[in-house]
């Protein structure tokens, strides 16, 4: 069976889901890379960015959080007077596991006055000592928003550091982490495929290992500008929506098929690799789902000291 399509789950768990919804003034928000039963019951599918900012304007007393950890303390830190729950606590993100706040301490008193620019994939902690936050959606607004002169330090994830040092022109420092899920998309897989699918448009999100390639082939007019787009999870899904191809090779997490292939159902996704599937976020399952909303667990609280410091990012990521 595809990672995608999991067994539905019963009328009896929906409903019950739904009653327990009502019950606490409860939102479900979901992030593209969960399973698509999950997605097809959220109140607000997206990617890091959304889900932010649907957190942010919610009137919902109780959020449950369908993504991983870090994305659940953005949430509650953006929301200190609502409960915030994660389905499972094991839900983790091994790019926001490549630096703790003590590393990136040591990597500001080596560039002094320089600007950080944390990646929404980090830890609160990490977050506090950050400038700004951001997400692939809006990492390049961010770049372009600091002073030309300042230094810029961005972290953890070195291929989207690659991408925006390349967009921008901005000398900026990079830290040498990955998520262990783009890092697997490498630039054969994504060769074959065009060669395999001429006729299709190659999507590609900016945390992908064949990012550094793609850029590489389009400068040298190798891979067409035209069929090729580097996109966060939503640009892609809009981007499929509004294209008049019929085909799309889609380099990244493949959650994000399920929408893409919901909207558009005439036209034909191709994953560059069926197998990247992000282990954290198929952590969370419809049945912990109720469980979370029966017992409300797991709550996930942020210390308000860290929460302030932290929030400061937070805001200029969601402003931007």
């Amino acid at each position: 069976m595809h990672p995608t399509t999991p067994i539905l789950p019963s009328a009896e768990i929906i409903a019950a889901i739904d009653r327990l919804k009502r019950e606490h003034n409860a939102i479900l928000l979901a992030h593209t890379y969960q399973t698509g039963d999950i997605q097809d019951i959220a109140d607000v599918v997206g990617d890091s960015l959304t889900l932010a900012q649907a957190a942010a304007r919610t009137n919902a007393d109780v959020i449950v959080f369908c993504g991983v950890h870090f994305m659940a303390e953005t949430a509650a830190i953006l929301c200190p007077d609502k409960t915030v729950l994660l389905p499972d606590l094991e839900a983790g993100c091994s790019l926001a596991a490549s630096i703790n706040a003590e590393q990136l301490r040591a990597w500001k008193a080596e560039h002094p006055g320089a600007v950080v620019v944390s990646y929404v994939n980090t830890t609160a902690e990490v977050k506090a000592e950050s400038d700004y936050c951001c997400t692939s959606s809006n990492a390049e607004r961010v770049i372009r928003a600091i002073p030309a002169d300042r230094q810029i330090l961005f972290l953890p994830d070195m291929y989207l550091g690659t991408y925006l040092r390349e967009t921008t022109g901005r000398p900026i420092e990079i830290w040498a982490g990955e998520c262990h899920v783009h890092a697997q998309i490498k630039p054969q897989f994504v060769n074959e495929l065009l060669r395999e699918f001429p006729d299709a448009e190659l999507l590609v999100h900016p945390e992908c290992g064949c990012v550094s390639s793609t850029m590489s082939a389009l400068a040298r007019g190798q891979i067409s500008r035209e069929r090729t787009r580097i996109l966060s999870t939503g640009g892609m899904i809009t981007h499929a929506q509004q294209s008049d191809a019929q085909q799309f090779i889609v380099a990244t997490e493949i959650g994000v098929l399920h929408p893409m292939q919901k909207n558009n159902p005439d036209k034909q996704f191709i994953p560059v690799d069926a197998g990247t599937s992000c282990r954290y976020m198929k952590r969370i399952t419809v049945p912990k789902i109720l469980h979370s909303l029966q017992t409300m667990t797991h709550p996930i609280r942020v210390p308000t000291a860290l929460a302030e410091r932290a929030r400061t990012a937070i805001d200029r990521m969601v402003a931007l």
